[in-house]
């Protein structure tokens, strides 16, 4: 699959929803991908990339952005608090954010850098102890911390159970946007894109059926 697969499946899938176009964005995710597979995409005229690891897209992307201009690179994977600095300076947008300690050195770091990127706080939908993410019935109490905090939220991110009808959860996770006035939904993955989009994803995260499977290091 490459690319124009992928942005012609999502056009479709938002034509078949009635969604507007331009309303979903598609990153793709370059997490652990060689470079030259990420230097063919950016050929393509594609400008907006996700990464898991600070330390990784510190050492990608400042080359690439000198090479290509302005590219857009969001932080999808967990954010450690002694990362923070970094990644305000490196990343257009967090997808992660999901505890107060790591907000409170957020806020921070953005009044010192006078730049924030666009802020998303993961819900753990599922309720899965091993995942990050606030839990869904804390959801509420959280986005207002935050904005105590003269935080912008942007909006929400799931990664829904990999054994559960992820439509499910692509539902709840709207139904805590709508209700807490937030636009953005960062949902859906290679698997299950078009079905985020048609509940409403304004960022899907696909990574695999474009770039090919990762090749982690053993």
């Amino acid at each position: 699959m490459s690319l124009s697969d992928i942005t012609s499946r999502i056009t479709a899938a938002k034509a078949e929803a009635n969604r507007p176009a331009g309303s979903t964005r598609l990153i793709a995710v370059s997490k652990v991908q060689p470079d030259e597979r990420v230097r063919s995409v950016l050929e393509t005229g594609h400008r907006v990339f996700g990464e898991n690891k600070v330390q990784e897209a510190q050492g990608k992307w400042p080359s690439f952005r000198e090479e290509f201009g302005p590219v857009e690179v969001h932080l999808i994977g967990p954010l450690q608090s002694n990362k923070v600095k970094p990644a305000v300076e490196l990343f257009d947008a967090i997808h992660t954010l999901d505890r107060a300690k790591l907000a409170r050195k957020i806020a921070s770091e953005i009044q010192a850098q006078g730049k924030s990127p666009e802020l998303f706080i993961q819900v753990n939908t599922g309720e899965e102890p091993q995942k990050a993410g606030v839990l869904p019935a804390e959801a509420d109490s959280f986005i207002a911390e935050c904005r105590a905090m003269d935080l912008v939220i942007n909006g929400l991110m799931v990664i829904p159970p990999v054994d559960e009808e992820p439509a499910l959860h692509f539902s709840l996770l709207r139904k805590i946007a709508e209700r807490n006035g937030l636009s953005g939904l960062s949902m859906g993955m290679s698997s299950d894109f078009e079905r985020a989009v048609a509940l409403g994803a304004t960022h899907v995260r696909v990574g695999s059926a474009i770039f090919g499977e990762r090749a982690y290091e053993v």
